[in-house]
């Protein structure tokens, strides 16, 4: 596979994919040239702490509207990437989520979220299954859980019990290495939010070429260690907001002025360096929202009518063979 991609649906909420605003939302992704969406939705645990989680009939995407949605891009010739993800109530980055090793009352923290964790999984697994996703992630920049080596196998033992498509697992940047269990899935993921300038450096494009050149080799070694496996970009993108090269994941800072020719450049610059290496398998970009942003102007990640979405439409032109 090479995806073409765009992460889609992180900001829905209940009621929002079966909205005709979700449709025209689908339609201009489709008019990018994009042949991949990795469906990402999130469950909330009250803590990064919590040793359980559920289903909030307030905010939560029901099943059926999640097949629904699923045909809906489907019909619109995308193949699909199911990525169910846990974010924290508490408003902690999922990184965070840890336990330590002792246990209490004769129970194992670990066990405990864990045996949760993959009843979860499991349950989206079968969603997609069913609704025809060509790929499952089954896990997002979940660093703190990842030493669990013995939790994970057994997880993916579960998972392909309901699902018959290929796996991938969304580490983040710089903290590929700590996945063991890589061998167990088919495609290696990451959170490709490299910092390729620096903050008071130059923001050239041929500046943010070396700094992307310099990602390049260390991902080749990541595959070659794993056997060549192939590399997937889960998550990438830079905000249209001055410096955000510098800090690609930034979201905080909303002072910020509105600059899309540095977000236009990061684009570029990542298609002219990954683009044609033979173990790197596509981009997912962070991100397209669930409906058209209204301010064509923001400083978010949306590429919607800005430089950068005609970036993309030039290189989701090409043949990538």
């Amino acid at each position: 596979m090479f995806a073409k991609g765009f992460s889609y649906g992180y900001d829905g909420r209940r009621g929002m994919y079966n909205d005709e605003r979700a449709v025209l939302s689908l339609k201009r992704l489709a008019s990018t040239g994009c042949n991949w969406v990795s469906l990402a939705f999130s469950i909330r645990q009250d803590t990064y702490h919590s040793r359980s989680f559920g289903f909030d009939y307030r905010f939560s995407i029901p099943d059926r509207e999640l097949e629904n949605i699923i045909k809906k891009q489907h019909a619109f010739g995308f193949k699909v990437c199911l990525k169910p993800m846990i974010n924290c109530g508490d408003g902690v980055w999922r990184a965070n989520i840890s336990f330590p090793e002792s246990e209490w009352g004769n129970v194992s923290f670990w066990d405990e979220w864990f045996g949760h964790y993959t009843a979860f999984m499991r349950h989206y697994a079968e969603i997609a299954e069913l609704a025809g996703c060509e790929m499952l992630c089954i896990g997002c920049e979940m660093v703190g859980t990842e030493r669990k080596t013995a939790h994970w196998r057994k997880l993916i033992e579960e998972v392909r019990k309901v699902y018959s498509g290929p796996l991938v697992y969304n580490a983040n940047h710089g903290q590929e290495d700590n996945v063991k269990w890589f061998d167990e899935i088919e495609y290696i993921g990451t959170s490709a939010y490299y910092p390729i300038t620096k903050p008071d450096g130059d923001k050239s494009i041929e500046t943010m070429v070396k700094g992307w050149e310099k990602a390049r080799d260390r991902l080749r070694e990541l595959s070659e260690r794993h056997g060549s496996k192939k590399i997937i970009f889960m998550e990438i993108g830079c905000r249209s907001a001055t410096g955000c090269s510098s800090m690609p994941w930034d979201f905080k800072h909303r002072d910020l002025p509105f600059d899309e020719n540095e977000q236009a450049d990061f684009y570029e610059s990542c298609f002219r360096v990954m683009w044609d290496e033979p173990w790197f398998a596509g981009y997912f970009w962070w991100d397209w929202y669930t409906f058209l942003p209204q301010n064509e102007q923001n400083t978010g990640f949306s590429i919607y009518n800005k430089k950068a979405e005609n970036v993309v439409k030039e290189w989701y032109s090409k043949n990538r063979n």
